[in-house]
């Protein structure tokens, strides 16, 4: 009876559909990849085949479990991409018979709508942020309907989705983003970035981690820039450092130009993963003050490495800072409301002691968010699924 019952959980077979993992990290791609680790912790001995639209090949410096599959259409023309990743993800759903499919963008339902009305396939999605909200299309609508699961990352999004899609609230469930506390961890500014950016370690330093792209503007970097003349009068010498690359750079640096802050401002541009943590390092303040984030992991690496978050009230990060609890929430469009707040933080007098203390932050962000939290909260949701009904 054993040997039957590990017969058949070998041939479970779980189809998950991501649009990328290893040669972008955004959002999604960090969540779908934490997605993956959780549910190979949980269940070793199923099969998973998995499907990257933009990807071309996996990357050495990643490792899974040997019944993991993947299959890549990043090789394939941007303009056919998406006819060619269709046809992967049901062509291979109709072979195998998945148990279950899970697919970490929205957009991906449509197809997984087409394969469950075709051989009864059930299917999750997960819900981050803008792509979830204001949906016109009824192909769209249709499929988040007949969804098995929505996951969404914040109680925003969830809500948003809730109201404007009069979806079964039921089956839309809370599945926070979580992040890598062995990378992220708390220490000294580090000595060379110092010396790149010609920096005293003693010199107050403001951070943004954001994409420069005019779709991403609703971040909040135009707000501190414009905040940043009056900060300087009282802080003298503050630096605001801005990583991140896009198309919107020349934009960015003609507005620095514009008040006068190319003395006190650093665009880092591109910076590989492997220097972010040390850049959480060396500010003295995390700063995104968003209105239409999803969630934003980005706060919670912050908070790892033990340092002060301002973000905006409007959006998701209500959820990453737990409502204020872990940081400062502000009116994203009120730039003398980010102004005032940032100086308060970085003069030591904003009214929340647990700020200035980063092991506590550490502690707490790890506690509320982070993997053995986030993959526990999977477990429970999957309890009823397919994939553990058939175990």
């Amino acid at each position: 009876m054993k040997n039957c019952q590990a017969q058949e959980r070998k041939h479970l077979h779980l189809h998950l559909w991501f649009p990328d993992i290893f040669e972008f990290k955004g959002g999604i791609q960090t969540y779908s990849t934490f997605l993956l680790e959780a549910l190979q912790r949980l269940y070793p001995k199923i099969e998973y085949e998995v499907f990257l639209k933009h990807d071309t090949q996996c990357l050495a410096n990643f490792s899974f479990i040997s019944n993991t599959r993947f299959h890549f259409a990043g090789t394939s023309p941007i303009a056919l991409r998406t006819l060619v990743y269709a046809t992967q993800i049901l062509g291979r759903g109709l072979w195998k018979h998945p148990s279950l499919v899970i697919a970490s963008h929205l957009n991906f339902t449509v197809a997984a709508y087409l394969l469950k009305r075709l051989i009864g396939t059930p299917y999750w999605t997960v819900a981050h942020g803008v792509e979830a909200w204001n949906i016109k299309s009824p192909a769209l609508k249709t499929a988040l309907h007949h969804a098995d699961r929505i996951l969404a990352v914040s109680n925003h999004t969830r809500d948003r989705l809730l109201k404007e899609q009069q979806l079964d609230p039921t089956k839309v469930s809370l599945l926070p983003n979580t992040f890598d506390v062995n990378r992220f961890q708390i220490a000294p500014k580090p000595q060379h970035l110092l010396n790149r950016h010609q920096l005293t370690r003693d010199q107050l330093v403001i951070l943004t981690v954001a994409r420069l792209d005019s779709s991403e503007r609703h971040k909040g970097y135009d707000q501190i820039l414009k905040a940043l003349p009056e900060i300087r009068r009282q802080i003298p010498n503050i630096h605001y450092i801005l990583v991140g690359k896009g198309k919107d750079r020349p934009r960015v640096e003609q507005l620095i130009t514009q008040l006068g802050l190319q003395d006190c401002v650093t665009l880092a541009g591109f910076i590989p993963d492997c220097e972010l943590c040390d850049y959480y390092n060396l500010c003295d303040v995390f700063a995104m003050p968003s209105k239409c984030e999803g969630f934003g992991i980005v706060y919670l690496e912050a908070l790892a490495c033990g340092k002060p978050v301002l973000a905006g009230n409007q959006d998701g990060a209500i959820d990453a800072l737990c409502q204020g609890e872990l940081g400062a929430l502000v009116d994203p469009d009120n730039v003398a409301d980010i102004c005032q707040t940032l100086i308060k933080i970085l003069q030591g007098n904003y009214p929340n002691p647990l700020m200035y203390q980063p092991q506590t932050l550490l502690q707490k962000v790890n506690d509320i968010y982070g993997f053995a939290h986030f993959q526990q909260r999977l477990a429970e949701l999957l309890q009823h699924s397919p994939i553990q009904t058939q175990l």
